[in-house]
């Protein structure tokens, strides 16, 4: 892993997709046949504003020293990285948890999870999403269901971050190229995939 992404910058959008690969067989009568093929991965682009050429060279220098795809890196995503709710506790996985599950007990909640806030436990390199509303009990517990389902298993008491999520992620190309007008500003769109290894 090469670090993480620098943002000083920021980023004037991001575009942020949910890719799961699934096959698909229709048959002459229009029966079709579905199985997903492979995991779920996060894949965005990552579209910087216009920069100086002092602003531009640390982020054209970090996205080469991840030599194209081959190194991982961070990088938090600006508004979709953190909670839509108002929680601010400790949250912790209640009880163990095997892979494939999608409700996960937590407790530690001081308000609860929102449909479609991102999510990591401390022993995961994958991201999960929140796809129903979880809210507190009187004892700060709730169940959440996630997708996709995990691919590990999950201890009693793992921190699960729910407030500036990294997601750790690769180049999806191993050309890097940059625009450079007469102005002189220089401009970059990043394209990128979570890294599942």
């Amino acid at each position: 892993m090469a670090g993480a992404f620098p943002t000083s910058q920021g980023f004037t959008a991001i575009n942020f997709k949910s890719n799961t690969p699934t096959l698909t067989t229709e048959t002459v009568s229009g029966i079709s046949f579905r199985r997903q093929i492979s995991s779920q991965r996060w894949e965005f682009t990552l579209s910087l504003p216009p920069m100086t050429r002092a602003e531009f060279a640390p982020v054209y220098a970090f996205m080469i020293k991840q030599k194209g795809s081959k190194e991982s890196f961070t990088v938090v995503a600006p508004e979709i990285s953190s909670t839509r709710g108002t929680e601010d506790g400790t949250v912790l996985v209640n009880g163990s948890h095997t892979a494939g599950d999608t409700t996960i007990d937590i407790d530690g909640l001081n308000s609860g999870l929102k449909a479609g806030d991102l999510i990591k436990f401390a022993s995961h390199q994958k991201v999960y999403m929140v796809i129903d509303d979880a809210n507190a009990d009187s004892n700060g517990e709730a169940t959440i269901t996630i997708e996709p389902p995990l691919r590990e298993n999950l201890a009693n008491d793992e921190a699960i971050t729910y407030n500036n999520v990294p997601i750790t992620v690769r180049a999806v190309n191993d050309i890097q190229e940059f625009q450079l007008g007469n102005d002189p500003v220089y401009r970059i769109e990043i394209d990128v995939v979570e890294d599942l290894n």
